[in-house]
């Protein structure tokens, strides 16, 4: 039975993603941006515990090698759309983009190779990626629950870091597609 926590947390972080999403873009709630942060760290955490849990018990499977990283994707990308097009930060929308487009090739790749059973988990740059996107939503959404206005040079540096992400997550793409190239080969 404990074998299934590390998938029953990565289902619980998909469902987590529509309420983190609601409290953003549609709540008015006063306390809505903590709120938001709230579920986001939870939801961080729950990819930290499941993948310590996984390795830990010795149950890595194809569900959590692909479902995992995709839950990452749809609460990342939640998020940087709510940093991309609401206020205080309103980053580049070319961020949001880049990241996006790189997800859905590697994730549309990801499919077409376990198809042919060939499964490509996320290697350290791909990790790295994650750990940097939550890291700077983490940091964006917790000055935005804490200080009453963001200032110019906070807003600079959060985008900034975000451009910083974006390239990092195109080069784990790269990296994504010269591993799947040697597995195919």
């Amino acid at each position: 039975m404990h074998k299934q926590i590390p998938n029953a947390l990565t289902i619980l972080r998909f469902l987590m993603v529509p309420v983190f999403m609601y409290f953003l873009f549609v709540s008015r709630v006063p306390q809505r941006v903590m709120i938001s942060l709230i579920i986001f760290v939870l939801a961080a955490l729950t990819d930290y515990v499941d993948g310590t849990l996984a390795r830990k018990w010795e149950v890595v499977s194809d569900f959590g090698k692909i479902m995992d990283p995709l839950a990452d994707k749809f609460l990342v990308l939640t998020a940087l759309a709510a940093l991309c097009w609401l206020p205080p930060y309103n980053l580049n929308v070319v961020i949001f983009f880049v990241i996006l487009a790189r997800e859905l090739l590697i994730t549309i790749l990801r499919e077409v190779y376990q198809q042919r059973g060939i499964v490509v988990a996320a290697d350290s740059l791909g990790k790295l990626k994650t750990v940097m996107q939550m890291f700077g939503v983490i940091f964006a959404l917790t000055a935005w629950a804490f200080m009453p206005s963001v200032s110019d040079n906070l807003r600079k540096g959060v985008n900034i870091w975000f451009w910083l992400v974006a390239v990092i997550t195109v080069a784990s793409g790269f990296n994504y597609l010269r591993i799947m190239y040697k597995k195919e080969a």
